[in-house]
């Protein structure tokens, strides 16, 4: 174990998929986060020493020189869906990348791979894709041999996509959404996680890679396929745009009335501007067959987690066994 890489926001939803892989290769790796008394659970990905979670402020120089001492390869993961104190986007996805990558330049790390998103575009209406822009820029100016991965949504164990809309079944019949015929690629979590290490461990050439499953389908069809895994009906209501502006204005002046303490976790103004784009791989964009990986379909990874949300849970299928039995009897 003499590499060491650091994954900064590691602890996270794709960063703790990383930072397993790497410490499968053999890797010791630094899991910088903010709170590192609630990344504990990163430690058992590797033997005893191997992945140590350690304090960084993405937003301060001399904490994120601090964590980088001594790697060999650096990994970015960190980011927000919504701006919450001095964790804005700008601050964030932005001014921190490109501090990091100025950074991994001056130390002299070997290889930089940075998380950003489909969709990252400088003239788009939403902040949140100007800003993964900004700082794909930044890094680039800084650490031009960068890899740069940009996946569409992500699903995984710990998904707040699926894990959010499953949740709401559970609680009404109707299931409303904004912006239902918008297309998306979903990609599995471990699949970025190879990309990833691909990047870290320098077998990537540099550059930006589009991240898309096997699958292209609308919002509404990803929910309708979710339903059908929890085996559960529901109206999917698709809102009419100025009624999706009308309830994400709302929960955006609740949060900002409450100082914040009420983060809006059900849609922000920022992410239906975002909704308004397809968030697919742009035709002639690199992607997992430049870097020899097949992606995971949703069928093969969905029932794996989702089976919580069913009327039964896990004794679902035995339930509906049963009920078949009965009727046949």
């Amino acid at each position: 174990m003499s590499k060491l890489v650091t994954i900064y926001g590691g602890s996270g939803f794709v960063g703790r998929y990383i930072a397993r892989r790497m410490a499968k290769e053999g890797w010791r790796v630094r899991v910088a986060v903010r709170r590192p008394n609630e990344a504990m659970h990163v430690k058992p990905y590797g033997v005893p020493g191997q992945v140590e979670p350690v304090f960084c402020n993405v937003r301060d120089d001399m904490s994120v020189a601090a964590v980088m001492r001594g790697a060999d390869a650096v990994v970015n993961c960190v980011g927000v869906l919504n701006e919450l104190g001095k964790n804005t986007f700008g601050a964030v996805h932005a001014e921190g990348a490109g501090r990091i990558a100025r950074i991994a330049a001056q130390e002299g790390v070997a290889s930089l791979v940075q998380i950003s998103a489909i969709g990252a575009d400088a003239d788009a209406d939403s902040v949140y894709s100007r800003t993964k822009a900004a700082g794909e820029a930044a890094v680039l100016e800084h650490f031009p041999g960068a890899v740069i991965l940009r996946p569409s949504v992500i699903f995984g164990a710990e998904d707040e996509f699926f894990n959010r809309f499953a949740g709401m079944t559970r609680l009404s019949p109707v299931l409303p959404i904004a912006s239902g015929s918008t297309r998306f690629q979903p990609v599995y979590v471990d699949d970025v996680a190879k990309a990833a290490v691909l990047g870290a461990t320098g077998a990537a050439e540099g550059g930006i890679y589009e991240l898309g499953g096997p699958e292209v389908k609308s919002f509404r069809e990803l929910m309708e396929q979710m339903l059908a895994v929890i085996h559960r009906r529901r109206l999917i209501l698709s809102l009419p745009r100025f009624a999706a502006w009308l309830v994400a204005f709302g929960f955006d002046m609740l949060q900002a009335a409450s100082f914040q303490l009420i983060s809006n976790k059900v849609l922000t103004r920022d992410q239906l501007r975002s909704l308004k784009s397809d968030n697919v791989v742009s035709e002639g964009a690199k992607g997992f067959s430049d870097l020899g990986i097949s992606p995971v379909s949703l069928e093969a990874v969905l029932p794996d987690y989702l089976w919580k949300f069913r009327p039964s849970g896990q004794y679902d299928e035995m339930t509906n066994s049963a009920r078949n039995l009965r009727n046949g009897a």
